[in-house]
């Protein structure tokens, strides 16, 4: 176990996070607040100068090894949200996002989740869950992440029932669109930064466009220094779990 590992293991045990061991009676698992549910969270609920940095992943792994090279070398936490066709597909890939980093649900097939009835959008979320769990062999964060982030009240409410938070995002820094489609690294920090605020949430993704270039995992460096410069901090989405009772 790496020293990033260990730091935030301890840090999920000092808060009453972590999952017990396995042979205790009952284990400790962490749930989304009050504070996150009934609505689709765009901003986190905290006055703190803090933003939290998350990554989609639901087509291909070629930004996942420089992203997690920059934030290990940072010493900062991010959230990753694979689909499970992505676990499925590459689970060495979510594996080493589960080591050091939360990981989310971003839904199994990546469908539009408006079009679904209850049940169907259950069959992803729960579909998804059991790809992440066996690619990364760590237990997932109980939230999701709609494919689009095209939500309804419905659809919230469907996801809030199993049990997870809605995070969505203040800001897309779009580095998915990729240089064909006029985006640059400049774009991409300047999205970024421009979202800044207490609690904001920027989505980024890992994968590459046709092209082959991670606009994301190249702007990263920047993006961080960029947060450090305006008196913002990275915050890790498990400092704001509630452990069941």
């Amino acid at each position: 176990m790496n020293s990033t590992r260990r730091a935030v293991l301890a840090g999920m045990v000092g808060a009453g996070l972590a999952p017990c061991a396995a042979g205790r009676a009952a284990a400790a698992r962490p749930r989304p607040p009050a504070s996150l549910l009934g609505r689709e969270i765009r901003r986190l609920p905290t006055s703190r100068k803090v933003v939290a940095l998350t990554f989609n992943a639901a087509w291909d792994e070629s930004g996942v090894d420089v992203v997690l090279a920059e934030l290990r070398r940072r010493r900062l936490a991010a959230t990753f949200f694979p689909t499970g066709k992505f676990a499925e597909a590459r689970p060495a890939a979510v594996r080493a996002m589960g080591a050091e980093h939360g990981l989310g649900n971003h839904s199994y097939s990546h469908p539009y989740f408006d079009d679904l009835s209850t049940t169907a959008r259950e069959r992803e979320v729960r579909r998804a869950d059991r790809a992440i769990r066996a690619a990364a062999r760590t237990e997932p964060l109980p939230f999701f992440r709609f494919p689009y982030s095209s939500t309804t009240a419905a659809s919230v409410a469907d996801v809030n029932r199993l049990g997870y938070a809605a995070i969505e995002f203040t800001t897309d820094t779009n580095g998915y669109l990729g240089p064909g489609r006029g985006m640059t690294v400049e774009r991409v920090v300047e999205r970024a930064i421009a979202a800044l605020a207490p609690g904001a949430i920027i989505q980024m993704h890992v994968g590459s466009t046709s092209d082959g270039i991670v606009l994301d995992a190249q702007a990263l460096p920047r993006i961080i220094d960029a947060i450090g410069a305006k008196g913002y901090g990275v915050v890790d989405l498990r400092e704001f779990l509630v452990t069941e009772e």
